[in-house]
């Protein structure tokens, strides 16, 4: 069965546009979000990784391994069988620091540029053989399908035919799709779609020609059984391979293809960050894979059993073709068609990246102009390109004289060599970058030597002293196993006997277990978020600067004003990770080193404890044993701290907050989340001068010092104590340090303060004195008293003389102020003496009358003229009668109508009311005066408090008229402010019982 060339390449370009389709409507959000992110999704775009090789290829090395071939499927389905142990690791770590491919993670791992651009000139050799895979798949089995083509097989030209000008457009129309769908990170999604639905086609495809070679061919699997015991020579050809050491060297080169080929790294490990889809891919895969194999022998099987005229490695197309089945045909063909197309776009893109990432712009001082993504974009695009032209060109220069499975074992055997320092990233910290570029060389310069240039030039072989030394696919085995020894040899003897640096063990400890004790806190040469921005935009651009800066910020929930040198390290780090995932690694890393440095000086690096203890949580669950042990402890210390009634916060060398406890918390009214990792010069007032100056004080104590907090009184102590920087691996011993090293930095090695809060021990000491300043008022009164009521009395005695003396009515009414006034006098006395002892006194009480004693109060306050100038209103009814003591109550009301005297302007209005309510007689004072704040009402009330300048109130006179109201049954109420319409005035309401009727 044949078919029109043009036919079959309209069919091919149809199912790329249908990839186009799929694409496009993932791009657009035209498919259930639920479903992209799947992790079934996840598994089916894993399976671009089986190639047009597992599709074809595989038939001819199940012919030629028997079932060694299953090697493949082992190797590579084991490395996700146990991906929680094996891939896990990596993508967690790849996922921290947006490393997309082997040569950024050897690049962070090794903290060695050339580890970087040997790893991708290295991995672009490796993997031109496979490019060349798919496109000779392509031409050959449009060859095969195509009328008068079979014999080009057998007898390839060495022109172009018009099976490779075919190719050459496929390669064409492939460069586009990659360069719309893969060059842009915004259409991801639609790539990975693209690739599911790849999947898909192939195992539908692989799998229907399984079934019909097991059905339409044997019969089924009775059938099959038959012609196998007839033909006792393919059981044997099974099994005799397996017995060589080929098979074995299988297993071993399949391994690495899941961590060591970028377009595997890039879908398995650094596209997925969750880790869901990576336990799903666990099982999911390795079934995939399953489905994948088992087909393969009944295909090739149903192939001899056909007598097939076509080549071992196209039975899969072949057997269809043989059925006369023009559906199954066309099927089969899309299916090789998707496996290589899906290859070919993984390819190549993954190693744009690279290139792009690891040769171009590392080697220029990267400048950009506001337009950065599109010119990244471009470049991307231009590099898969070249990439699909270099890969059409080793095709053409291999000139098919090389079967598929000689292509994919020749690159398999090339990503062979980086398993070695992509197993020490993780499993062996000891080994350095010296170890890995020294075994990495020697291990592809054999595997160059013996596979690709013969290959290339299409020797088998030289002569040596009569000698013939084979090359080539000849001794693949010889090859893989002396060029992978060569490789671990040289990497492990340099990796222990060189030197490794500094900054090296540190990546190397970041990617191990051990990162947690290597937790170092650098500080940065910026004060705020907002200032990344304004250095990142010499290199980036002002408009990408912003965004990235913004996309940081808000995948680490941080604003603008961020001034915390923890939280300032946390988003350096974020945008090294991001841009590394937008511009590599290495040109990240300039970059940030470039405008965001470190500052360096003559003091270690501390410990960076906030970070410490975050990874300690973050992996608490995967602790055990000692480790376990060690870590509960730290918490319950850490809890204890934590819990402490004392106000406490522990200080860093630099002066970083990394401690702040509950009770610190409540009295400060700041949260930790606020604080840790800033310092205190960033606190607010009244913190950030009280704890900044103490902790660069020599002094252990200070004693109760004075803060306003919300307009309140506060009385601290507060207490150190220095914390001593010990011996260790990136520190030093300062425990000889002299005492005039010490005193050049005050902050010493790290502090605990400790802030008490002794506010209600201050007040009830206050309180103590005011009662003793009570208790001597009640003895300079009952002096008073003593002293001035012999004179009153005298001055009475006139009084009553001159009312028997005279019959003057002036005389008389003279006489009678004379003795209400003594009268007063000695009451005042009296209750200045009753107002100092504890506990209320027995008022002699009678009717009053309530508009009289506002009144009098009025006239006596008027008799003062150096005060304000008011007018009072007295608007209290008559016969509005009392049950109380007359001189008493007056004495309120002037105290009262002379404080609203004082609160009020010139000129002001002070009104009093009177009215009944529950049975009580209400008076209300009501001034416009500013009011009593809210911080005020509280206190106004306790004795000698007072608002008033020092020497013109006392704090007396509000306290004695609740104690006189009291002491007559009554209340006292505040309004403030009086008119709410203004926001002005107070008004104090005085209720004392009615006469009862």
């Amino acid at each position: 069965m044949t078919f029109e060339i043009v036919n079959i390449a309209l069919i091919g370009v149809a199912y790329i546009f249908a990839l186009f389709f799929v694409a496009f409507a993932t791009s657009k959000g035209w498919l259930p979000t639920n479903w992209v992110r799947h992790p079934f999704f996840y598994v089916l775009s894993l399976g671009v990784s089986l190639s047009a090789w597992t599709y074809y290829g595989i038939i001819d090395l199940a012919w030629q391994h028997g079932y060694g071939v299953l090697a493949y499927y082992l190797g590579t389905g084991a490395m996700f069988l146990f991906a929680p142990v094996a891939l896990e690791p990596l993508a967690k770590l790849a996922q921290r620091y947006q490393l997309t491919s082997p040569a950024d993670l050897l690049v962070f791992r090794y903290h060695s540029r050339e580890a970087g651009t040997l790893a991708t000139l290295f991995m672009l050799l490796g993997l031109l053989p496979l490019i060349a895979l798919q496109i000779q798949a392509v031409a050959e089995t449009l060859a095969l399908l195509s009328r008068d083509n079979v014999a080009a097989l057998a007898l390839p030209d060495t022109g172009v035919t018009s099976k490779d000008l075919i190719a050459f457009f496929y390669c064409v129309l492939l460069a586009v799709f990659t360069s719309t769908y893969g060059a842009s990170r915004k259409r991801r999604a639609g790539l990975a779609s693209a690739m599911a639905l790849e999947s898909v086609v192939k195992l539908v495809a692989l799998l229907a020609v399984g079934l019909y070679a097991v059905y339409g061919v044997f019969g089924g699997l009775d059938g099959l059984d038959s012609w196998l015991a007839d033909n006792s020579d393919m059981q044997q050809l099974l099994y005799s391979p397996i017995k060589q050491g080929s098979s074995h060297t299988l297993l071993l080169v399949f391994i690495a293809t899941a961590v060591a080929m970028p377009h595997i790294f890039y879908l398995s490990i650094a596209e997925r960050p969750a880790t869901q889809g990576l336990r799903t891919a666990s099982w999911g895969f390795p079934l995939f894979m399953l489905l994948m194999a088992l087909p393969i022998f009944p295909i090739m099987w149903a192939g001899f059993a056909l007598d097939v005229t076509e080549p071992v490695q196209y039975f899969t197309l072949a057997v269809p073709r043989a059925s006369g089945s023009a559906t199954l045909t066309i099927l089969a063909f899309i299916g090789g068609l998707s496996a290589a197309t899906g290859a070919l776009i993984m390819i190549t893109l993954a190693l744009a990246t690279m290139v792009m990432n690891h040769w171009l712009l590392p080697g220029t001082r990267w400048q950009s102009d506001d337009n950065m993504y599109r010119q990244l974009l471009w470049l991307r695009r231009a590099l898969v390109a070249a990439l699909f032209l270099a890969g059409f060109a080793f095709y053409l220069l291999l000139n098919n004289r090389l079967s598929l499975s000689d292509l994919a074992i020749i690159a398999f055997i090339a990503s062979l060599q980086f398993l070695p320092g992509i197993f020490a990233v993780i499993h062996w910290p000891q080994g350095n970058r010296r170890g890995f570029i020294a075994g990495l060389l020697a291990g592809m310069l054999i595997w160059a030597a013996g596979l690709l240039f013969p290959a290339m030039v299409g020797n088998s072989g030289i002569t040596v002293g009569g000698y013939r030394v084979p090359l080539g696919m000849e001794i693949w085995p010889q090859v893989t196993t002396l060029s992978l020894s060569a490789n671990i040899l040289l990497f492990v003897c340099l990796s222990i006997f060189t030197r490794t640096s500094s900054l090296e063990r540190y990546a190397a400890d970041l990617c191990s277990d051990d990162s947690i004790s290597q937790a170092l806190r650098l500080e940065l040469d910026v004060q705020t978020a907002a200032e990344f921005r304004l250095r990142l935009s010499e290199s980036l651009g002002a408009a990408t600067a912003s965004q990235e800066v913004g996309r940081a910020l808000r995948q680490l929930n941080l604003t603008e004003e961020e001034r915390r040198p923890y939280a300032l390290r946390q988003l350096r780090d974020r945008l090294e990770a991001n841009l590394s995932g937008l511009l590599g690694r290495v040109l990240a890393g300039q970059i940030l080193d470039r405008h965001l440095p470190f500052v360096t000086g003559d003091q270690p690096a501390n410990k960076d404890i906030n970070l410490i203890e975050t990874r300690l949580s973050r992996y608490k669950n995967q602790l055990t044993g000692l480790a376990a042990e060690l870590n509960n402890l730290r918490l319950y210390h850490r809890q204890m701290l934590e819990e402490l009634p004392m106000a406490a916060c522990s200080l860093g060398r630099d002066g970083e907050i990394l401690l702040w406890n509950y009770a610190m918390a409540d009295l400060t009214g700041i949260t930790a989340s606020e604080v840790i990792g800033s310092k205190p010069e960033y606190l607010p007032a009244p913190w950030r001068d009280l704890l900044t100056e103490f902790a660069r004080s020599e002094e252990d104590s200070q004693f109760k010092q004075q803060v306003d907090i919300e307009g309140a009184s506060h009385w601290l102590n507060l207490h150190k104590t220095r914390l001593k920087q010990r011996v260790g691996k990136y520190g030093r011993d300062n425990s000889n340090r002299s005492k005039e090293s010490r005193s050049r930095d005050n902050r010493g090695d790290g502090q605990m303060l400790l802030v008490e809060d002794i506010t209600e021990t201050q007040l009830l000491e206050q309180e103590l004195m005011h009662s003793e300043r009570l208790a001597s008022v009640g003895r300079l009164a009952a002096g008073v008293a003593h002293e001035v009521g012999n004179p009153v009395t005298g001055i009475a005695c006139l009084a009553q003389n001159l009312q028997f003396d005279s019959d003057n009515p002036e005389v008389l009414e003279t006489a009678d102020q004379i003795l209400s006034q003594t009268q007063r006098i000695s009451r005042i006395v009296h209750s200045l003496v009753s107002f100092s002892h504890s506990g209320n006194q027995e008022t002699e009480k009678a009717p009053v009358d309530m508009r009289a004693c506002v009144e009098e109060a009025v006239q006596l306050l008027s008799l003062q003229r150096d005060k304000t100038e008011v007018t009072f209103a007295n608007q209290v009814p008559e016969g509005l009668i009392g049950l109380g003591d007359n001189q008493r109550l007056i004495q309120v009301f002037i105290n009262l109508l002379s404080n609203a005297r004082d609160a009020s302007p010139d000129g002001g209005h002070i009104e009093v009311e009177g009215y009944t309510r529950a049975g009580l007689a209400c008076i209300a004072v009501t001034d416009n005066g500013p009011g009593i704040s809210p911080a005020h009402r509280e206190r106004i009330l306790e004795p000698f408090f007072t608002t008033k300048e020092p020497g013109e109130g006392t704090g007396l006179g509000l306290a004695m008229v609740y104690s006189i109201v009291e002491e007559h049954g009554g209340q006292l109420e505040l309004v403030s402010p009086a008119h709410p319409e203004t926001g002005r005035g107070a008004r104090f309401i005085v209720q004392i019982p009615l006469l009862p009727a």
